[in-house]
């Protein structure tokens, strides 16, 4: 049986848009999600921009305070508010060395006044990882060739890198404390094609070099499958669908996956003539005033009056396969 490393129960981010009191205003970016990660495992978080799935890794490494809900890793809870319960938070520190990320934007993540090395060495220094400064060096030359560089790249500063190189700088960064756990926030969006398939093939090598645990965001479903064992869609700030990889993208049930599923590009033209495109409706709504009941309701060609009243309930509809939509009859 698999030993969970990360678990996320009703974690919800609101933040403030203004208004005092009674009409106070929140964007509820993360509304009630939960799933967990196991150690070595790869989850996949995918949806539409906008949908939370940044907000969600961001929030469980706690860069951004949590407004409910609980975050334990590896059997300790690092963040716990429940309704009507008070709020327990450690400090993140220690955890830092454990939980790291790997930024969407190479260029913007990276200090453009600091030295690859010195961007490399910084938590290092912080964490107090090298006993000399033969021994940081070392250890910074090390990191930079496990991910494809060089000891000439170390004297260099980030404007001198191709995008390519910037995100490997920032892989490196996140390796130098020796996390176990690392959050992949989009880190091949920015890239050009030819490169994104280098960096995947490197964050496989790692993984398995290193025994790490991923969470892969991304909305790329077609890169989600390469990389993960298990796949996460989120709408609007709910999480509607979870299964493992094959499962998920070869079974869907929810509507929103089945039509995420069929703008995949298919490189057989034949197969992709006989294929259906299942196109949306409408526009995402605001994350301000989200639709009441079933959120993918305005867009659901099953919705009727229940989906309006009522939340559908998270449920496990087949073998580790949830989903959380009340018609699962018609969409399947």
């Amino acid at each position: 049986m698999s030993e969970k490393l990360v678990q996320v129960e009703h974690l919800k981010q609101y933040f403030s848009a203004g208004g005092i009191g009674k009409n106070k205003r929140y964007v509820k970016a993360v509304d009630d999600v939960s799933f967990h990660i196991d150690k070595g495992e790869t989850l996949g978080l995918v949806g539409e921009s906008g949908c939370g799935k940044t907000t969600t890794g961001r929030t469980l490494l706690r860069l951004h305070e949590p407004t409910e809900g609980r975050i334990i890793y590896d059997d300790q809870v690092i963040f716990e508010k429940m309704p009507g319960g008070k709020r327990t938070a450690v400090d993140m520190l220690p955890y830092r060395k454990k939980m790291q990320i790997v930024f969407q934007d190479p260029y913007a993540s990276l200090d453009p006044r600091m030295t690859v090395g010195d961007i490399v060495g910084e938590p290092i220094d912080i964490h107090k990882l090298a006993g000399s400064k033969q021994e940081r060096y070392d250890r910074i030359i090390e990191l930079l060739q496990r991910v494809g560089l060089n000891s000439e790249h170390a004297n260099r500063y980030p404007h001198e890198f191709s995008g390519g190189q910037r995100q490997r700088v920032g892989i490196a960064r996140a390796l130098a404390v020796n996390p176990e756990f690392i959050v992949c926030d989009e880190p091949i969006s920015a890239l050009d094609v030819s490169i994104q398939a280098q960096v995947i093939n490197m964050f496989e090598d790692l993984q398995e070099q290193l025994g790490l645990t991923y969470l892969f965001i991304a909305h790329d479903l077609s890169v989600v499958k390469h990389i993960s064992n298990r796949i996460g869609v989120m709408y609007l700030g709910n999480m509607v669908e979870l299964a493992d990889s094959y499962e998920l993208t070869e079974h869907s049930m929810h509507p929103y996956t089945q039509s995420l599923i069929s703008a995949i590009p298919i490189a057989d033209p034949k197969v992709a003539k006989a294929s259906k495109r299942i196109v949306l409706e409408g526009d995402v709504p605001s994350p301000l005033n989200p639709p009441s009941g079933c959120r993918f309701r305005t867009r659901c060609p099953y919705a009727d009056e229940k989906c309006a009243c009522e939340v559908p309930e998270w449920r496990e509809a087949g073998k580790n396969h949830y989903v959380a939509c009340h018609h699962l009859d018609k969409c399947n």
